[in-house]
């Protein structure tokens, strides 16, 4: 099970060193968590994951470039001849990113609509949908998975916290898990938006 912690912004540093598999920086300038400036140095076994929400292409390959981001999670309505698009691009500048496409549900998903990305992306995200694109702070019902058509690995996100550890567990023994490939978290670990509980975070990756 990898661990994927998302909205970085300032303690950066202090959270690398937890060793999480996944740090994601989010670059929708409408986010309270919207990242700018430089990332710092992370260790080389955690990869760097940008965030964007219906972004120009142009925008996005900037991103990579300047941040050597290891992937691509893709938050808004893109189509999957955008994600398409954006791995044309990505391949013209010689860079391996891998495309995460997120798809949010409430109390019912139609799971007929990864069809279409199924050939165009290289894992799903599973958050819960809300007022924003992300960090809502909500979990939604995670036995709706039972219905998951695919073999693609998914991450599973949408207000995941320490209070979750007993419902994690239970998922772990059941057959949708089986294509979990990793938890997202951020909302349910600030103290403010892009301020992680540092001590919090420690404990449910020792959990995990």
């Amino acid at each position: 099970m990898k661990l994927k912690i998302c909205g970085m912004k300032l303690n950066t540093v202090e959270v690398a060193q937890l060793r999480p598999d996944y740090l994601g920086f989010i670059f929708w300038e409408h986010s309270s968590r919207f990242f700018e400036g430089e990332i710092p140095d992370l260790p080389h076994n955690i990869s760097k994951i940008g965030v964007f929400v219906d972004a120009e292409p142009d925008y996005i390959i900037e991103k990579v470039k300047k941040h050597q981001l290891q992937g691509l999670q893709l938050h808004g309505h893109e189509s999957p001849e955008y994600c398409s698009k954006i791995a044309a691009e990505l391949k013209n500048i010689n860079q391996k990113v891998d495309i995460i496409k997120v798809f949010s549900i409430k109390e019912e998903f139609d799971f007929n609509a990864l069809i279409p990305y199924e050939k165009v992306c290289d894992f799903y995200l599973f958050d819960t949908k809300g007022k924003l694109p992300g960090g809502n702070g909500y979990t939604f019902d995670w036995s709706i998975l039972k219905n998951y058509p695919s073999t693609k690995p998914y991450f599973l996100s949408g207000g995941i916290g320490l209070n979750n550890l007993d419902k994690i567990n239970e998922f772990i023994k059941l057959p949708e898990f089986k294509y979990c490939y990793a938890i997202d978290v951020n909302s349910k670990f600030e103290a403010t938006p892009g301020l992680k509980k540092i001590e919090e975070l420690q404990l449910f990756k020792k959990a995990l």
